[in-house]
């Protein structure tokens, strides 16, 4: 496999990548990247010499969690401190002094795109550039908050720090323990 994907009219429609094929010959089901796709590539590839990928710096609950209080969007557990989310005021889910859980900003819309999941979410920064200023807007409380954020790429994004988001846990009660 490999090499372009052309129509009759010899337009390129995408670069070839794989095949799937049960009998081990070059038939079966193809898979190829979209032009589009293959564009974006090739000119990060001249200008930095690698392909970047912009991030919004935050690590996010799954799709499950939102969907069982009956909410779309893309809940926020951490954002990474000095990344894009927490320097446009992003906040992470946390707990108060009472031990309860305080829920992190919820994402629904980055530039322009309705985000209902990560998938949205994912879709959606594929669509844009390292360095890309856009809107972003947010479920905080009962509050709706707009915000900007400029995107990072992924490769100068710190490691993480030990994380301050507290994570629910179920523990048994140990024997003789007052509560």
């Amino acid at each position: 496999s490999g090499g372009p994907l052309i129509n009759s009219s010899g337009q390129l429609l995408g670069i070839n990548t794989a095949i799937y094929s049960a009998s081990g010959t070059s038939s079966g089901v193809g898979f190829a990247l979209p032009s589009d796709m293959v564009s974006g590539i090739v000119d990060q590839l001249i200008r930095f010499g690698r392909v970047t990928r912009p991030i919004l710096g935050i690590s996010f609950a799954p799709d499950g969690a939102l969907d069982q209080l009956g909410l779309g969007g893309v809940l926020v557990l951490d954002a990474r401190e000095g990344g894009p989310a927490w320097r446009a005021g992003v906040r992470s889910t946390s707990r108060d002094e009472s031990g309860r859980l305080i829920l992190g900003d919820i994402i629904i819309e980055l530039a322009g795109e309705q985000i209902q999941d990560s998938s949205d979410l994912y879709r959606t920064l594929d669509k844009l550039t390292v360095g890309d200023t856009v809107e972003l807007k947010l479920i905080r409380g009962v509050d709706k908050v707009t915000t900007n954020i400029e995107l990072d790429d992924v490769k100068d994004m710190k490691p993480p720090t030990p994380s301050t988001v507290v994570v629910p846990l179920r523990t048994k009660k140990p024997p003789g323990a007052p509560y």
